[in-house]
């Protein structure tokens, strides 16, 4: 079988994206596929052809250093490759089209309507709920009204003179978190702990910018990673700044991530449960992946930072350590992701999420105990983790 994966792009996460999508290829090629990967954003789109062997596949390395990219350049090359009937007739003729790509275009939706008005199939989010979960308002005031907890939250455009009542009402309770309103938040998030600092980090932004502020949450931060309409375990981040940042998740032994996270039956149930709406709410079900990440606050209660329909698939990612706890290799959680059931083939039919009735979360066992997990194929189900992240076949 031939599979085409996307990668590279031209936002910030560009090297975190190649890193994925190579790690995406090796397990395709491990799966027996024949791999063609491809940078859209770049002047040669092919970086790799055709191929069987995991040695045709570059090395990648992700730094703390942001690339320095020239964004008009890259999106017409994006455009122009996607659209070209060469790659056209490639995408058609794969068994799979793999997109891994994370920030930018291949974050908000831009890709994937490029694809759908193509006519290709490919895994993951499509356009309507990427673009949903890029803008951060947006997805707040969808996960709030479908009863996922939130922070309250204001938003602030560079170049006004004063703040809204709301975010001096925040500072007055104590620090607040400052990041872009859409988009990657990584390398654009601040702690301001008074109206002066906060002032001082918004004018080193261009007038016009629109930013998010939220009150700073001092508590324990998950991610917990949704497979269709299933749930893995939840991994906790541990890191020593006071935020999960662009060196915090990129430098060699600034963080680590434990699974499953060393938490209390109540908790994980809250957690898990929580990401599953999320999941939902915004547009994704069955046929998608995401990860939910969350923040507790002082009192220990989660409370919903954002939903991410692109999510990075690193081997040594958050996706793939849930995964790695209970028991899948990097290339068995890709084989999962490639039989996930067909996407609707409209976008519409996306943002309409199912009941809850429907959602499948099986009753809880215990918070650790032994870990296994089936030979994910052949399979006749798919996989149902129960309460703990065990998987059992229905």
């Amino acid at each position: 079988m031939k599979a085409v994966v996307l990668c590279g792009g031209e936002s910030v996460e560009r090297d975190v994206s190649l890193d994925s999508g190579m790690s995406v290829a090796r397990a395709l090629i491990d799966l027996r596929y024949e791999v063609t990967v491809v940078d859209p954003a770049a002047d040669e789109p092919f970086v790799c052809r055709s191929s069987c062997d995991p040695g045709d596949l570059p090395q990648t390395t992700v730094t703390t250093e942001l690339p320095v990219i020239d964004v008009p350049k890259s999106r017409k090359n994006i455009f122009a490759t996607l659209t070209s009937e060469a790659m056209v007739a490639t995408l058609k003729l794969a068994d799979m089209v793999f997109p891994a790509l994370h920030g930018g275009w291949g974050g908000d939706g831009h890709v994937q309507a490029i694809l759908e008005m193509a006519d290709v199939p490919f895994t993951g989010a499509g356009s309507a709920a990427c673009s949903l979960a890029w803008d951060k308002q947006r997805t707040l005031r969808v996960l709030r009204d479908a009863g996922v907890t939130v922070s309250p939250w204001e938003v602030h455009r560079t170049g006004e003179n004063e703040h809204q009542p709301g975010v001096l009402s925040m500072l007055d309770a104590g620090p607040v978190v400052v990041k872009y309103l859409t988009g990657t938040s990584f390398s654009t998030l601040f702690v301001a702990e008074d109206a002066d600092e906060l002032a001082a980090t918004l004018a080193e932004s261009p007038a016009g910018e629109d930013w998010l502020i939220s009150p700073f949450l001092s508590g324990r931060e998950f991610t917990v990673s949704v497979l269709g309409d299933h749930i893995l375990p939840v991994v906790e981040l541990e890191y020593s700044g006071p935020l999960y940042d662009f060196e915090a998740k990129n430098r060699p032994g600034a963080s680590q991530r434990l699974c499953p996270a060393e938490i209390t039956a109540e908790l994980r149930d809250c957690l898990q449960e929580q990401a599953l709406r999320a999941h939902r709410s915004v547009g994704l079900g069955p046929a998608e992946y995401s990860r939910v990440d969350f923040r507790c606050n002082n009192h220990g209660e989660p409370h919903c930072l954002e939903v991410n329909a692109c999510p990075a698939l690193r081997t040594g990612g958050g996706f793939a350590t849930a995964a790695n706890a209970i028991g899948w290799s990097f290339p068995q959680l890709i084989d999962e992701i490639t039989r996930l059931p067909p996407r609707p083939p409209s976008p519409a039919d996306l943002v309409s999420p199912p009941a809850p009735s429907t959602w499948s979360i099986s009753p809880a066992t215990s918070t650790s105990g032994t870990r296994t997990a089936p030979s994910p194929s052949p399979r006749s189900a798919n996989p149902t983790p129960d309460k703990a992240g065990h998987i059992t076949q229905s």
